[in-house]
């Protein structure tokens, strides 16, 4: 199995592509919808690396095929300005998974 980049930037698509990873550089939601599709379908990919920023564009996309997709895996990364609140996100999480909050 392969993994897939999505970015926001050119940075982290040249960095990854050093690393052996493939992927596109895209910014509308829409345009990240079509590029998650893409990879789902492909059969190799067991990976998918989305910038945080993306995923901040189609949130409830990503939930939906999180809950319905076993493979790929779907992982949003930092990109090179590096993450946003680790500690809201962790916060959001188990919120989301259990409906406590810390």
């Amino acid at each position: 199995m392969k993994m897939y980049l999505i970015s926001d930037n050119i940075d982290t698509q040249t960095g990854m592509r050093l690393a052996g990873v493939e992927g596109c550089v895209v910014h509308e939601a829409d345009e990240v919808r079509r590029e998650l599709k893409k990879a789902i379908g492909d059969g190799q990919t067991g990976i998918i690396l989305l910038t945080e920023k993306l995923g901040q564009l189609v949130p409830e996309y990503i939930r939906e095929l999180k809950l319905t997709v076993s493979t790929p895996l779907i992982v949003e990364i930092p990109d090179r300005h590096g993450s946003r609140d680790i500690a809201d996100s962790i916060n959001r999480h188990v919120r989301e998974a259990i409906g406590l909050k810390l």
